[in-house]
Protein backbone atom coordinates (compact mmCIF):
# COMPACT_ATOMS: atom_id res chain seq x y z
CA UNK A 1 0.00 0.00 0.00
CA UNK A 2 1.29 3.20 -0.56
CA UNK A 3 2.05 5.61 1.88
CA UNK A 4 -0.11 9.06 1.94
CA UNK A 5 1.71 12.30 1.79
CA UNK A 6 2.21 14.42 4.42
CA UNK A 7 -0.67 16.60 5.17
CA UNK A 8 -0.12 20.01 4.63
CA UNK A 9 -0.43 23.01 7.68
CA UNK A 10 -4.28 24.31 8.08
CA UNK A 11 -2.77 27.14 8.72
CA UNK A 12 0.51 29.40 9.25
CA UNK A 13 3.05 28.68 12.05
CA UNK A 14 3.97 31.36 14.41
CA UNK A 15 7.74 31.38 15.17
CA UNK A 16 10.24 34.29 16.25
CA UNK A 17 13.68 34.76 15.95
CA UNK A 18 16.18 36.69 18.37
CA UNK A 19 18.04 39.14 15.91
CA UNK A 20 20.78 39.73 18.82
CA UNK A 21 23.78 42.06 18.20
CA UNK A 22 26.67 42.95 20.31
CA UNK A 23 28.99 45.66 18.19
CA UNK A 24 29.62 44.74 15.12
CA UNK A 25 28.49 41.16 15.53
CA UNK A 26 25.48 39.06 15.15
CA UNK A 27 24.11 36.11 16.92
CA UNK A 28 23.90 32.87 14.79
CA UNK A 29 23.25 29.62 15.32
CA UNK A 30 23.89 26.79 12.58
CA UNK A 31 20.20 24.90 12.69
CA UNK A 32 20.11 20.85 13.12
CA UNK A 33 16.76 20.70 12.07
CA UNK A 34 14.32 21.08 9.34
CA UNK A 35 13.57 23.94 7.77
CA UNK A 36 17.29 24.69 7.34
CA UNK A 37 18.89 21.74 8.97
CA UNK A 38 22.75 22.76 8.88
CA UNK A 39 22.44 26.39 7.66
CA UNK A 40 23.15 29.26 9.95
CA UNK A 41 20.46 31.98 11.14
CA UNK A 42 19.12 33.70 13.99
CA UNK A 43 18.16 31.27 17.45
CA UNK A 44 14.13 30.83 17.36
CA UNK A 45 10.98 29.00 17.37
CA UNK A 46 8.14 28.29 17.62
CA UNK A 47 5.97 30.55 20.24
CA UNK A 48 3.39 28.85 22.73
CA UNK A 49 0.84 29.42 23.40
CA UNK A 50 0.03 32.15 26.01
CA UNK A 51 3.51 33.51 25.27
CA UNK A 52 4.20 37.29 23.89
CA UNK A 53 6.72 37.37 20.98
CA UNK A 54 9.21 39.24 22.89
CA UNK A 55 9.20 36.41 25.88
CA UNK A 56 9.26 33.81 22.97
CA UNK A 57 12.20 35.53 21.46
CA UNK A 58 13.82 35.48 24.83
CA UNK A 59 13.45 32.12 25.84
CA UNK A 60 14.14 30.50 22.24
CA UNK A 61 17.42 32.63 22.84
CA UNK A 62 18.12 31.15 26.35
CA UNK A 63 17.24 27.34 25.26
CA UNK A 64 19.88 27.42 21.75
CA UNK A 65 22.16 29.62 23.28
CA UNK A 66 22.47 30.77 27.05
CA UNK A 67 22.76 34.26 26.14
CA UNK A 68 20.72 36.66 28.16
CA UNK A 69 19.01 39.92 26.28
CA UNK A 70 16.28 42.31 26.71
CA UNK A 71 13.93 42.37 23.36
CA UNK A 72 12.55 45.59 22.63
CA UNK A 73 11.09 45.81 19.38
CA UNK A 74 9.92 43.78 16.50
CA UNK A 75 11.88 44.43 13.47
CA UNK A 76 10.07 42.43 10.49
CA UNK A 77 7.89 39.20 9.55
CA UNK A 78 9.10 36.53 6.51
CA UNK A 79 7.20 34.08 5.43
CA UNK A 80 9.06 30.63 5.37
CA UNK A 81 6.99 28.24 2.91
CA UNK A 82 8.09 24.79 2.16
CA UNK A 83 7.07 22.83 -1.16
CA UNK A 84 7.59 19.25 -1.88
CA UNK A 85 8.42 17.76 -5.43
CA UNK A 86 4.94 18.22 -6.64
CA UNK A 87 4.32 21.28 -5.47
CA UNK A 88 2.22 21.03 -2.35
CA UNK A 89 2.94 22.90 0.63
CA UNK A 90 5.00 20.99 3.23
CA UNK A 91 4.90 23.99 5.76
CA UNK A 92 4.47 27.64 6.20
CA UNK A 93 6.41 29.60 8.87
CA UNK A 94 5.79 32.88 9.61
CA UNK A 95 9.10 34.23 11.77
CA UNK A 96 8.84 37.29 13.32
CA UNK A 97 12.06 38.87 14.16
CA UNK A 98 12.67 40.50 17.08
CA UNK A 99 15.27 43.32 18.08
CA UNK A 100 17.44 42.07 20.66
CA UNK A 101 19.93 43.55 22.93
CA UNK A 102 22.76 41.51 24.48
CA UNK A 103 22.87 41.48 28.01
CA UNK A 104 25.04 38.51 29.08
CA UNK A 105 25.95 35.08 28.67
CA UNK A 106 28.60 33.31 25.88
CA UNK A 107 26.85 31.58 23.30
CA UNK A 108 26.98 27.55 23.50
CA UNK A 109 25.35 25.59 21.53
CA UNK A 110 22.06 23.55 23.16
CA UNK A 111 18.96 22.65 22.12
CA UNK A 112 18.21 22.14 18.40
CA UNK A 113 21.43 24.34 17.56
CA UNK A 114 24.39 22.58 16.38
CA UNK A 115 27.06 25.48 16.96
CA UNK A 116 26.64 29.30 18.32
CA UNK A 117 28.75 31.83 17.92
CA UNK A 118 29.04 35.90 17.86
CA UNK A 119 29.10 36.21 13.43
CA UNK A 120 30.93 39.93 12.21
CA UNK A 121 27.91 41.43 10.38
CA UNK A 122 30.72 42.16 7.01
CA UNK A 123 31.15 38.73 6.95
CA UNK A 124 27.78 37.46 6.74
CA UNK A 125 27.36 36.59 2.62
CA UNK A 126 30.74 35.33 2.57
CA UNK A 127 31.12 31.96 1.09
CA UNK A 128 31.65 28.94 4.21
CA UNK A 129 29.12 30.31 5.94
CA UNK A 130 25.71 28.85 4.49
CA UNK A 131 22.93 31.18 5.50
CA UNK A 132 19.43 30.81 6.01
CA UNK A 133 17.05 33.19 3.49
CA UNK A 134 16.99 36.92 4.55
CA UNK A 135 19.68 36.36 7.23
CA UNK A 136 22.22 38.97 5.98
CA UNK A 137 18.91 41.20 5.07
CA UNK A 138 17.96 41.31 8.65
CA UNK A 139 21.09 41.62 10.53
CA UNK A 140 21.88 44.50 8.42
CA UNK A 141 18.22 45.97 8.90
CA UNK A 142 18.67 45.49 12.67
CA UNK A 143 22.15 47.02 12.99
CA UNK A 144 20.74 50.38 10.97
CA UNK A 145 18.46 50.43 13.60
CA UNK A 146 20.20 50.29 16.47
Amino acid sequence: MTALPPRAPERPVPAVLAVVLRGADVLLVQRANPPDAGLWGFPGGKIDAGETLHAAALRELREETGVEAAAPRVLTAVDVLEHDATGALRWHFVLIAVRCTWVSGTPVAADDALDARWVPLESLGQPGLPLSRDVARIAREAAARA
